[in-house]
Parts: C-alpha cells; sequence; structure tokens
C-alpha cells in the first residue's frame, strides 16, 4: 500500500492509538519520534495547521487527528476491519469516541488544572463522564464485540493517563469500587501483547513532565 510513517510523541494517549491499529492491521511503517518542546520541520511540513501529533503520512499524504487517523487506516487496510460494517453500529462507535476525547479526556485534565475553590466541582464534573463511560462498557471484555475494535483503540488511551493526571494535580479520578466495568476491561486490554508492548506508563509521563518543567496550569499534555 506504500510507504507509511508515523509521526507521534511516545507517551501520547492520542499516538499509541494510531501504533496499535497499524500493528492490529499487520502494516509496517516507519515511526518518527516527535519533540514537542522543538517541534520539527517534518512535522510542522505535514501538520502546518495544528502543529500537532499524531500525524500519518501515507504515500507522501498526511492524514492528522487520532480519531480521523484510525478511520483512514481502517478504510484503507481492509484486513483485521476495527469498526462495524453497519452504518448505525459505526456511528455509534464514532459517538463514543468523540465522548471519550471532549468529556473524559477533557474533564480529566479540567480537574487537574483547577484551582483549589473550582477543583471539587471539577473533579465531579470529570468523574461523571467516567461513570457514564463505566455503563456504556458494561463488564463488555471488547467493546468492538467479540474482538478488539475502534473504540477499545481510543478508550484504551485513558486508563494509564489518568492515573498520570491523578499524580500531576493531586487528585483521585477513578477507583475500581466506583468504576468496576473500566477497572475490569482495562486488565483485560492491557493483557493483548500489541497493546502490552506499545503502552505509555503513567510513571513515564510523571517523569517526562518533571524534566520538562509542565505543570498543571499550563495547557499541554
Amino acid at each position: 500500500m506504500g510507504e507509511v510513517k508515523v509521526i507521534g510523541a511516545s507517551l501520547s494517549l492520542f499516538c499509541c492509538r494510531i501504533e496499535w491499529a497499524l500493528k492490529l492491521k499487520g502494516v509496517e511503517y516507519e515511526y518518527i519520534e516527535e519533540d514537542l518542546r522543538n517541534k520539527s520541520s517534518i512535522l510542522l511540513q505535514y501538520n502546518p495547521v495544528h502543529k500537532k501529533v499524531p500525524v500519518l503520512v501515507h504515500k507522501g499524504k498526511p492524514v492528522a487527528e487520532s480519531l480521523v487517523i484510525l478511520e483512514y487506516i481502517d478504510e484503507t487496510w481492509k484486513q483485521n476491519p476495527i469498526l462495524p460494517a453497519d452504518p448505525f453500529e459505526k456511528s455509534v462507535v464514532r459517538f463514543w469516541s468523540r465522548f471519550v476525547d471532549e468529556k473524559c479526556v477533557v474533564g480529566a485534565w479540567a480537574a487537574c488544572c483547577a484551582q483549589e475553590h473550582e477543583k471539587e466541582e471539577a473533579i465531579k464534573s470529570a468523574q461523571e463522564s467516567l461513570g457514564i463511560l463505566d455503563k456504556q462498557i458494561e463488564s463488555r471484555k471488547f467493546l468492538g464485540g467479540e474482538k478488539l475494535g475502534f473504540l477499545d483503540l481510543v478508550v484504551g488511551s485513558l486508563p494509564n493517563w489518568l492515573e498520570f493526571i491523578e499524580e500531576l494535580g493531586g487528585i483521585k479520578l477513578v477507583d475500581p469500587e466506583k468504576f468496576p466495568s473500566l477497572h475490569a476491561w482495562a486488565q483485560n486490554f492491557f493483557e493483548i501483547p500489541i497493546i502490552k508492548e506499545r503502552t505509555p506508563m503513567a510513571k513515564d509521563l510523571i517523569n517526562y513532565c518533571k524534566t520538562s518543567g509542565l505543570a498543571p496550569n499550563k495547557k499541554q499534555v
């Protein structure tokens, strides 16, 4: 299918999704690690608008934003489909994927960055979104049905990142007793070999934050 490159950051929750999908499809690719503190000319060339990772480059053409890239991968390489064929089921997956990014990720980061007098309310709001996600999982082994799918790859980037957010912000968001389905699902997900070998760990994110001088009140992850 032509040359494939992934421009990413190894600790990014958005970038690991792309590598998981390519590995699941059996697609060989060249990985280019990006220094987000000193963005390279290749990143600025292929994503001049947002200047963010991940970027998939296929046959010299760039595709940006993780959810868009995942769909591109599924449409380009037909083996091991990660999106359902049924239009309605596909729309449901898209809805929940956006929910994860726009509610769970944004809500957790907002709780981490919140000022002291706003923190309690921000944590409550983030946990409400996680509770909705927990109910959606409903003790299922895979969110894509009988096998690993699109939504699994999206949700799979959350658990370790949430642990990092808790440490960074000095807050508690996730409790296995409060969110049992999410906890059980994550335990199973991270035992899958292609997932385990390419998962950003919370401790590495913390170390990166410390060495980079990042603080919760700075709008970057």
